[in-house]
């Protein structure tokens, strides 16, 4: 700590995190009510009569219609956090209503969810509110116009691991010399204007393929650099405008787009504000009190650098967790999730579950639409911890309906980035002996391939 501690001393103008906060506030509300709008609260989190947990936190589970006020809460959260009106509650509230909805059923992870989490979460450490704020403005002991330069870098570095560790994940066999799964994906889009003509061409196909992988790897770079910077922002805005054309991912090429700017100099973060306060009818003098934020060397402090340290170290050494486990990580999916692997697979399954009396020998199978909607289906017939979930809630429906000395079995086959239908799960399996943890599911059959790289 004491050779970090130059460095945690340095101070840097305010503006750049009071901009990505209040863009961060919108972006997040914006979210919300697009997410209500659409009726996705419904349809996923109350229609559906099973929900599948993540591993450890089972208890996270929708509460009825009572989940509309985790998104109200969320959204005034969000509200809060731009107008940096009791930020640090508003930012804990917000982080913690996001995660428990990010949580409540695992059937609708994305990426970006995790990332806004991880973000939120930072965030909670950050003094954002000490400029161009309602705290600031309500209160001069809060208000500073200087802040440590290692709260924006902090943000930067974990925008640089997301971007970085997506370009490694694409460095594999599949991506690069197979151009899968975009060779699936684009035919598919030949309505989008302009573009569409070409989507057939294979070598539109590699060319997306390693285009993205370059881009991803080296943007956190040009984006440090000065010289490169605008032109690593148009890059930025080429790339997830593209992405959001052809792909339904929502808000995040949005939110990747503004959250690039916090790399930028303090003069444009202060136009920005010079031009938000014309709106407003403000005046960003207030703010420009010459105030630095107080140097905190006590162990108060070192505890809380040495925390941030030890965040940053799982960011970055989550992604290869997937190395503890044995076999094709795109097949099993073990150590997947969480490590910024995003849309490098294609897989289609088919899972059909067999009870079988042990005693009797007798056997039904299971309609899986009794207890799933499709889209729950889909994503359980090509994911290993899905599977077992399922069956467990299966054993206990059955169990209440008077069905005993039970045992599960599936026949399960999947497809992978465009290969044959091949058998996934050990048909001759009893899934109600498995037990849900971190070690390899060895009932899951050997993929039958081969992918190269990370």
């Amino acid at each position: 700590m004491s050779r970090l501690y130059p460095y945690t001393e340095k101070q840097i103008k305010a503006a750049p995190l009071a901009v990505f906060r209040i863009l961060f506030g919108i972006l997040m509300l914006i979210s919300i009510i697009r997410f209500w709008s659409y009726g996705w609260i419904d349809k996923l989190y109350i229609q559906p009569k099973y929900f599948f947990s993540y591993y450890g936190f089972e208890w996270v589970k929708p509460l009825g219609h009572f989940t509309y006020i985790i998104f109200i809460i969320c959204g005034l959260s969000a509200i809060f956090v731009a107008l940096g009106f009791k930020y640090r509650i508003a930012i804990i509230s917000f982080f913690l209503s996001f995660t428990y909805i990010e949580l409540m059923d695992k059937t609708t992870y994305l990426n970006h969810y995790y990332f806004i989490s991880l973000l939120s979460f930072l965030m909670i450490f950050l003094p954002a509110n000490a400029y161009y704020s309602i705290d600031a403005l309500q209160r001069e002991d809060k208000r500073f116009q200087f802040i440590p330069k290692w709260t924006i870098d902090s943000v930067k570095l974990l925008l640089g691991i997301v971007y970085f560790y997506a370009g490694l994940a694409k460095l594999n066999s599949d991506w690069l010399f197979k151009a899968m799964p975009l060779k699936i994906w684009l035919p598919s889009k030949f309505d989008v204007p302009v573009l569409g003509d070409y989507f057939h061409l294979e070598w539109i196909h590699y060319a997306f393929s390693w285009g993205g992988a370059i881009y991803d790897l080296t943007i956190p770079f040009l984006l440090l650099y000065r010289r490169t910077r605008w032109l690593a922002f148009s890059l930025v805005v080429f790339f997830h405008v593209i992405t959001r054309v052809l792909f339904p991912i929502g808000m995040f090429p949005y939110i990747m787009i503004f959250s690039t700017l916090v790399f930028f100099d303090v003069k444009l973060h202060e136009k920005i504000l010079s031009y938000l306060s014309g709106i407003i009818k403000t005046d960003k003098r207030k703010f420009d009190n010459g105030k630095y934020y107080p140097s905190l060397n006590n162990t108060t402090s070192k505890i809380k650098y040495g925390f941030i340290s030890l965040f940053f170290a799982i960011q970055i050494l989550m992604p290869f967790r997937y190395l503890l486990y044995p076999g094709e990580l795109f097949w099993t999916e073990e150590g997947f999730r969480f490590s910024w692997r995003v849309m490098l697979i294609e897989k289609a399954g088919y899972a059909q579950f067999k009870i079988v009396d042990g005693e009797t020998g007798k056997w039904f199978y299971v309609d899986n639409t009794d207890f799933l909607t499709r889209f729950q289906e889909k994503q359980m017939a090509t994911q290993s911890d899905f599977i077992l979930q399922y069956a467990k809630y299966l054993e206990k429906h059955f169990s209440k309906q008077g069905h005993k000395n039970i045992e599960i079995y599936v026949d399960s086959y999947v497809t992978l980035n465009g290969r044959l239908s091949t058998t996934y799960i050990d048909p001759n399996t009893d899934l109600t002996k498995q037990k849900e943890s971190f070690r390899h599911k060895n009932w899951i059959v050997p993929f039958k391939d081969e992918i190269k790289g990370f």
